[in-house]
């Protein structure tokens, strides 16, 4: 059974891989509120995606992540590579600012079967060579919070592009997909995550699910919703393992810094 490596280095100012390949990052923003991380994602990142308002939200709050610059210089400084959805949420004024300092806009408003997160991750499929998606970690703002549906759509993109690394993110958590028929290797990085995380079966029951490296841990138990589902569990080692025969979310809590309440 083939190892998949996951890590969350991507959470700190310099990245510090544990697997053998150092990973690529593309960043999508959601319009949903940006959390305080997003200036050090968007450092990372090499590919830079607006879906639709995502626009919106990054016009209007990454300046206040530097109250002592100039918001128009902050604007400049992070302009997209690409605005793509169907394009009934920016405001016009927004559009307009990043057209004319070299986003490109895709307009799919024909499209109204996908969200605009499929959007997105579907031109940075078709944007990265394959041999270089193994690599690539897609981190996503915005994707956690706000109206439950939206939610569950972002979810179901996990589930449709499942040969992609796909990290839904808010201030508060992270999830993301481990898909079945591999050994998940999850490296904890103790200073920035946990220690609450769950593994949750979405879509079909897990018959057989098997994990170390947590406070309760699973031998070859079923989970499903109407029975068992791990939530509220504790991460109580460096790296957590999982093996199952299902698909499962994998969502872990980030910490606050210091001085701010916990959630």
């Amino acid at each position: 059974m083939d190892e998949m490596h996951h890590s969350t280095s991507f959470l700190l100012p310099s990245i510090q891989s544990k697997d053998r390949s150092s990973p690529n990052y593309a960043l999508i923003v959601l319009n949903q509120h940006l959390p305080r991380f997003t200036p050090l994602l968007w450092e990372h990142a090499k590919l830079r995606l607006f879906a639709d308002g995502g626009a919106n939200r990054a016009y209007d709050e990454l300046p206040q992540f530097f109250p002592h610059e100039d918001a128009l210089d902050v604007h400049h400084r992070y302009k997209p590579d690409v605005i793509k959805g169907d394009m009934d949420s920016i405001r016009s004024e927004v559009l307009d600012f990043y057209r004319v300092n070299g986003a490109k806009i895709i307009d799919q408003s024909h499209d109204q079967d996908t969200t605009d997160l499929h959007k997105c991750v579907l031109h940075i499929q078709n944007f990265a060579r394959e041999s270089e998606l193994s690599d690539l970690y897609v981190l996503v703002t915005g994707a956690v919070g706000g109206r439950f549906d939206h939610e569950a759509g972002n979810i179901n993109v996990l589930y449709r592009f499942s040969n992609m690394r796909i990290i839904l993110l808010s201030d508060d958590c992270l999830i993301h997909l481990l898909p079945r028929g591999h050994h998940h290797k999850i490296h904890i990085e103790h200073s920035i995550v946990g220690p609450h995380c769950g593994l949750i079966p979405i879509g079909a029951p897990s018959g057989r699910s098997t994990t170390t490296g947590l406070k309760w841990n699973l031998t070859d138990t079923t989970m499903e919703f109407g029975g068992l589902v791990s939530t509220s569990n504790i991460v109580g080692e460096d790296t957590v393992t999982v093996q199952s025969d299902s698909d499962l979310l994998w969502t872990i809590s980030i910490k606050q810094p210091s001085g701010l309440p916990s959630s």
